[in-house]
């Protein structure tokens, strides 16, 4: 199982970025993809998730309504649409996979993948 994340970038306050992450090794029928994020110094904020029996999704208070993931089965792809950054929503961001649906837990997550870091200006 692999995942890889990329995406990231240098963006304004107020712009957008998509972040994508490319699975192999598993199915999207099988694995709760999740979006991660940390800051230096901090711990893992679970940003989003999306389940695989229904595609449905949920996120952190600190991005709903902003940040959206969704499911691109033919490219095997997850996305992590961000609009309107915020400078604290500068970290580095990671995919994972779990067995476990609908959660945001790190926890819970088995596999990982490499970080993509995003820097959000002020």
């Amino acid at each position: 199982v692999q995942l890889q994340a990329s995406g990231g970038g240098l963006v304004q306050a107020g712009g957008s970025l998509r972040l994508s992450c490319v699975v192999s090794g598993f199915s999207f029928d099988e694995y709760n993809v999740g979006w991660f994020r940390q800051v230096p110094g901090k711990g893992l904020e679970g940003v989003s998730c999306i389940a695989y029996t229904d595609n449905s999704t949920a996120y952190a208070d600190s991005v709903k309504g902003r940040f959206t993931s969704t499911i691109d089965n033919a490219k095997n792809t997850v996305y992590l649409q961000m609009n309107s950054l915020k400078p604290e929503d500068t970290a580095v961001y990671y995919c994972a996979a779990s067995k476990f649906q609908y959660t945001r837990m790190y926890r819970d997550y088995e596999f990982w993948g490499q970080g993509t870091l995003v820097t959000v200006s002020s």
